[in-house]
């Protein structure tokens, strides 16, 4: 079995080793833009010895954010992003550009719009102490629009030197909206069916593909599982990830959760409210966490690897190459997903807290990451430097028996 420090060709990109950098919102685009901490942060990485980074969620037009400080793509931009690839290139690895839309799952405060749309009329939660509880259901002409969107911003980032574009079906955005049967209840050709839910989503992969040369990858994220009872299921994933293959997509991402319903089912480990609480800039939104956070935000217990079961069952359905992620914290973990026939892993947590962990891991340094699953990075991409690890970058006082009976999972002894 290859190795995972192997190079691996991936569409016409060579890539150094199997490891990618997850895309992670980091929480360092202020106003929109691309910052010095930002670039630090993906050169970093870089330079710790992964073979792509993935630059988290940039969304396709400026009422694709979720919140007002996330980068969108615009001609403007490129010239920062184009810093951005060089640092990542000199390095020595590949930049991937993580591209989205937020749907109505919005809290920003510069939405063009009076409501923010998705597949279906639906509450807005997120924006709702912001004067947005609603969202509106899409006509086929915000379809037609969004698609080109995403056409552009593609263009766009293979402008800025990225190597790759990571398009993002998961998690509760956009696509993920059209694609799960809890949010999408139209009843025309994008609605009802599995295949009818797929079609936007779909259509974005292929109208993505055909706009860049064919060496060029397009990598989508997909959820195994939305997380939630009435949501998108695996056997939904199985048959999404045959469709995808068919219509282009050079590798899928395997992930799972959907934002709005519960976000920690795909972090997995402690949740950590009261920092959470602490880090967030908004009174009201202060306010809201305190008092609903334990309900919405339910924790889920840790265990390696834990999208590993799931995912075989897409692993025996396609034959494109499949990157495996969630839980991924040592230099064992590689290897069985190599056993496994997964061609690529993403890590996002272990190397936030170590980014130069897969140099270490050639090097024989180190087997283990030192990453344990508090989630308190979560908290920090709220705060002004953005995310890193809390445990390493300052030394935290110890946890009251009050906070660990907010963190630990159910079921978790303490």
């Amino acid at each position: 079995m290859t190795s995972p420090f192997a190079p691996f060709q991936l569409a016409g990109l060579g890539l150094r080793n199997r490891v990618i950098k997850a895309a992670t919102f980091e929480g360092m685009s202020h106003a929109g833009e691309v910052t010095p901490a930002l670039v630090r942060h993906h050169r970093d990485i870089a330079a710790g010895g992964v073979a792509m980074t993935t630059v988290a969620y940039c969304a396709v037009s400026p009422d694709g954010r979720t919140f007002r400080d996330q980068l969108h793509m615009r001609p403007a931009l490129v010239p920062g992003l184009r810093g951005l690839t060089d640092a990542v290139h000199r390095e020595g690895a590949a930049a991937a550009l993580q591209l989205g839309h937020c749907g109505f799952f919005c809290n920003n405060p510069e939405l063009t719009r009076r409501r923010p749309f998705g597949p279906s009329r639906a509450l807005n939660l997120l924006g709702a102490l912001s004067g947005r509880p609603l969202a509106d259901a899409m006509t086929a002409d915000d379809i037609d629009e969004v698609t080109q969107q995403f056409v552009s911003a593609a263009r766009l980032a293979r402008e800025a030197g990225f190597d790759a574009v990571e398009l993002h079906l998961g998690h509760g955005y956009l696509l993920s909206q059209f694609l799960s049967p809890a949010t999408n209840r139209r009843r025309d050709q994008y609605g009802g069916s599995a295949s009818a839910r797929a079609s936007f989503p779909l259509a974005v992969v292929e109208r993505v593909r055909d706009a860049l040369p064919p060496g060029f990858p397009v990598l989508a994220k997909v959820n195994l599982r939305d997380g939630f009872r009435g949501g998108f299921e695996l056997d939904d994933s199985v048959q999404l990830a045959g469709w995808l293959a068919a219509r282009g997509a050079d590798a899928l991402v395997l992930s799972g959760g959907f934002v709005s319903r519960d976000a920690f089912y795909l972090f997995r480990g402690e949740r950590p409210l009261r920092a959470m609480i602490a880090a967030e800039r908004s009174v009201p939104q202060k306010l809201a966490l305190a008092l609903f956070g334990p309900l919405v935000i339910r924790a889920h217990p840790f265990e390696p690897m834990y999208f590993l079961p799931l995912a075989r069952e897409v692993r025996k359905a396609v034959t494109i190459p499949l990157v495996l992620l969630g839980g991924i914290t040592a230099l064992e973990h590689l290897h069985t997903a190599r056993r496994e026939g997964f061609e690529l892993v993403a890590m996002a947590r272990a190397l936030i807290h170590d980014p130069s962990l897969i140099a270490r891991y050639q090097a024989g340094e180190a087997s283990t990451s030192g990453c344990i699953p508090c989630n308190r990075c979560v908290a920090e991409m709220d705060r002004p430097g953005g995310v890193r690890c809390a445990r390493v970058a300052v030394e935290l006082p110890a946890r009251t028996p009050e906070d660990q009976a907010i963190d630990r999972p159910p079921g978790r002894a303490p």
